[in-house]
């Protein structure tokens, strides 16, 4: 049975964002087609933040908003410590803590490691597939010996859903079925599992699995949907089903101490097409308030560390902007409607065939703009482009400087839940 939830009533609100070539574009006027429900988690993973200045707050006006937010502040020991990362690391160490850069999963190669070591990535993300758990928990000291820096330590962070997207999968890590087996389970047989698997991801120096999937897969649309559905990677084709599956998923890692990030928000369940292999996915379907969104609240509400937000356009919602850019998303719906005050994510924009006409540069500034947090690049020769992207905005404009210091504020805290932030 599902706990109460305090509902919150979604209202659509003329928003404003930047268009692909700058220029401000008028925000949807679609009223939300229902209600979306969403409570604090009872310890909440991730916390504060504050809403970037120089791009417009969406937020409906007259929504009404939780008693309490999803996250909430971190005790002041915790806090001081944050200010005093912040306070110690360069504009460059700064940036460099909002990419997410891929090295393989086996372990880094000696151009990732380079990387790595000269950007002092603040996260990496595996790729391919890896080997056994003794194996991965050396390569991830490598990782962690690379990556930090004046005592702050990396996301080191896997795709470990089950099924067909299961990056690590040698001996020592259980075979995961994909969660359209997993959301046939019982809520407290799936939370036992996962906090089974996340047990293995923690023994093996993974902190962070970037998963659940949150997409509501019409039963329809299963057999035409690339990204979802012909991957068995839903948990059920009604919000509710979906919901229950994600947040039983999110409590099970939680108990393990692997932080986890809903995606791909605002959902992938009615596209087509892959955005890692091709461009110009649409979805002229979802509206701002859509019942479908229900399992992100729910994942929200169950304590998750992050958001992931996906690269498609939503034409009833920000028509003129990919998710990852959009305001209208990020800020209006993901910070504004579902009241989420922790880390923002991307899906990948370093190798994904979707934003490979934009400037790589662009990818992570206009991210950072748009409200956004930490960029996945999959590419990790793209790292140092982003991050001097980064800080170059930042020395020319002073508002968007006041907008990465908050990002990084917002993943210090995160890393400093999950005990990756020394202070003395």
């Amino acid at each position: 049975m599902r706990r109460p939830v305090t509902l919150i009533a979604l209202t659509a609100l003329a928003a404003t964002g930047c268009g692909d070539g700058g220029s401000p574009t008028a925000g949807p006027s679609t009223a939300p087609s229902s209600s979306i429900s969403v409570t604090a988690p009872s310890s909440p993973a991730a916390t504060p933040t504050d809403t970037p200045s120089d791009t417009p707050s969406d937020s409906p006006s007259d929504t009404a908003t939780p008693a309490e937010p999803p996250t909430s502040q971190p005790p002041s020991s915790a806090a001081g410590c944050v200010d005093q990362k912040l306070q110690a690391l360069s504009l460059r160490e700064k940036a460099a803590q909002l990419i997410m850069t891929g090295i393989n999963s086996t372990g880094m190669t000696s151009a990732q490691r380079s990387v790595v070591r000269q950007q002092k990535s603040g996260s990496v993300f595996l790729i391919g597939n890896g080997g056994i758990l003794s194996h991965t928990r050396t390569a991830m000291a490598a990782v962690n010996s690379a990556a930090t820096v004046k005592g702050v330590r990396p996301l080191i962070a896997a795709d470990q859903e089950g099924g067909q997207i299961q990056r690590l999968k040698g001996s020592g890590f259980d075979r995961i079925p994909a969660a359209t087996v997993q959301g046939t389970w019982s809520n407290s047989k799936l939370t036992a599992q996962a906090e089974q698997w996340g047990s293995q991801l923690k023994e093996a120096g993974v902190n962070v699995d970037l998963a659940p999937v949150a997409d509501v897969v019409p039963s329809s649309l299963k057999s035409q949907n690339a990204p979802i559905g012909q991957l068995d990677r839903e948990y059920g084709d009604t919000p509710e089903e979906a919901g229950q599956g994600v947040a039983a998923f999110v409590q099970g890692m939680r108990n393990a101490g692997i932080a986890t990030s809903v995606k791909h928000f605002p959902g992938l369940g009615r596209v087509r097409g892959n955005t890692d292999f091709s461009s110009g996915v649409v979805d002229n379907v979802t509206v701002r308030g859509d019942a479908d969104l229900q399992p992100f609240a729910d994942g929200i509400k169950a304590g998750t560390s992050m958001v992931m937000i996906s690269t498609v356009t939503y034409t009833k919602i920000d028509p003129k902007n990919r998710a990852v850019f959009s305001p209208t998303v990020i800020q209006g719906m993901v910070r504004g409607d579902l009241g989420w005050r922790g880390v923002v994510i991307t899906d990948d924009v370093g190798a994904a065939a979707e934003v490979a006409a934009v400037p790589a540069g662009d990818r992570a500034t206009r991210f950072v703009a748009a409200g956004g947090d930490i960029v996945i690049n999959a590419k990790a020769g793209l790292t140092a482009e982003m991050v001097s992207a980064l800080v170059a905005k930042a020395e020319q404009d002073e508002s968007f400087a006041a907008q990465l210091t908050s990002s990084v504020r917002r993943v210090l805290t995160l890393k400093q839940d999950n005990g990756l932030v020394s202070c003395g």
